[in-house]
């Protein structure tokens, strides 16, 4: 069957994309990292000031998913483009997505349909982390069966719950449609 994820040049392109990322979101006055200046990778409190400011946060788990879903759609352009290819195009999507999240209709809307009522954007450094999350989530999926992949997107979604009382599916949902049941559940404090 052949290799089916990312090689060098894969992981090479995805870091050039990275680059631009980064670029990107510093021109759209987001900032490097959290004002506290803590080299702190983690941050584990979903609903406090250091969330989307740190590397990686409980919503990092949101984007596992996204690659998940991005190696499934691009594996139908298997045969017309490499498996480093496909990877590079998954990584030059989510980095979109990432810049169009920290525009400012996205952010007003994400305060006015979500549990995220003080979200006022990501870092650059969580951006990132949110893009390696996705990456990853591909990258297992290229080397799992569907079954495995699967697995992973439930193990992702029970994780996220689990941490902040959210997920990818519900982020999609009250994202698309407001359901004031779930925003007020993920906003209590209830499990």
């Amino acid at each position: 069957m052949g290799r089916d994820h990312a090689g060098p040049r894969g992981r090479l392109l995805a870091l050039a994309v990275g680059a631009a990322l980064a670029g990107a979101l510093r021109l759209q006055g987001r900032r490097w990292w959290c004002r506290c200046g803590r080299p702190a990778p983690w941050v584990s409190d979903a609903r406090g000031p250091h969330n989307s400011r740190h590397l990686a946060d409980p919503y990092t788990f949101t984007h596992v998913p996204h690659g998940l879903l991005l190696y499934a759609l691009l594996r139908t352009l298997r045969g017309r483009f490499s498996a480093d290819s496909r990877f590079a195009l998954a990584v030059v999507l989510e980095a979109g997505w990432e810049v169009f999240e920290n525009t400012e209709t996205v952010i007003r809307h994400y305060r006015r349909t979500t549990a995220a009522q003080g979200y006022v954007g990501d870092s650059v450094a969580n951006s990132l982390g949110d893009v390696a999350a996705a990456a990853a989530g591909y990258e297992a999926a290229s080397r799992l069966s569907p079954r495995g992949s699967a697995a992973l997107f439930l193990g992702s979604e029970a994780a996220a719950l689990a941490m902040c009382r959210d997920c990818f599916v519900l982020n999609v949902l009250t994202a698309v449609t407001p359901m004031k049941a779930v925003r007020r559940r993920r906003s209590s404090g209830r499990r």
